[in-house]
């Protein structure tokens, strides 16, 4: 393989991974907690766009176990954000890590 052709390929990827970036902040997942007492959604670029509580799950007594169903629900949705986007980037980038992409 000759110089040219990996500046060559070099650029379609950089290519690919701005476009992959761009659609990868419009994609959002959704999680949940306590049986989908606390829904979150968050989207590709690992920010929290809304969090929805159930009337259920609000009792004044007891704030922590809803606090706990927040905590969990904001971090199963920034983990599964953060699934999202690797698998994503692995099959533009055939499984290489680049640090710093996302």
């Amino acid at each position: 393989m000759n110089m040219n052709n990996l500046m060559k390929q070099a650029q379609q990827m950089q290519a690919k991974l701005a476009m992959l970036q761009n659609e990868l902040n419009d994609r959002e997942v959704e999680a949940s907690a306590g049986g989908g007492a606390v829904k979150v959604k968050v989207n590709g670029k690992q920010q929290v766009l809304s969090i929805e509580i159930s009337k259920e799950a609000v009792d004044p007594n007891d704030v922590a176990t809803l606090e706990e169903l927040v905590l969990t629900a904001v971090n199963s949705g920034l983990k599964a954000s953060q699934d999202m986007v690797q698998q994503a980037m692995s099959k533009v980038t055939g499984g290489m890590n680049i640090p710093g992409m996302f």
